[in-house]
């Protein structure tokens, strides 16, 4: 394969693509979070993460699972968890079986901050992936976005 062979070409048109999608609809619904509840797209996700979790086995994730699901570093997820945990909006303590272990659960005003900025998270995203269909190179992808099903 050389530099301009077609399928790399396709390749990384493929890809710009992609990451242009992704870095639309991050900075919509980044506008909107910040706008109506001083919150980033990453403090939102976290917050989601965490509170998915539930007190049964596996219930509680470690920080670098909480890192991989957000998308971030461990040392960028700490200190993403301080800051929310400075707002009142997350709570750390030690694990009950291994007192090494560190868990995050979010607060009763964390939850709140969550239900109220959800209706806002969607409500940008879609308008983020409508006006994102407009375009004939992002459409095929909006497509598979409002398809895909991960699993549970």
């Amino acid at each position: 394969m050389t530099a301009t062979d077609p399928a790399l070409t396709a390749l990384a048109q493929g890809w710009c693509a992609l990451s242009l999608l992704h870095g639309r609809i991050e900075t919509h619904i980044e506008r909107a979070l910040q706008a109506g509840h001083d919150l980033s797209v990453r403090e939102y996700s976290l917050l989601d993460v965490l509170s998915r979790q539930h007190n049964g086995e596996g219930g509680h994730l470690q920080m670098k699972q909480v890192a991989d699901a957000v998308v971030l570093s461990q040392s960028a997820t700490t200190r993403l968890v301080t800051r929310l945990e400075d707002r009142g909006l997350l709570s750390r303590y030690l694990c009950p079986t291994d007192r090494r272990g560190i868990y995050t659960d979010v607060t009763e005003a964390g939850l709140k901050l969550l239900r109220e900025a959800r209706p806002t998270n969607e409500s940008a995203l879609r308008e983020a992936l409508d006006e994102a269909a407009k375009s004939p190179e992002l459409a095929p992808l909006v497509r598979a976005v409002e398809t895909l099903r991960v699993p549970v």
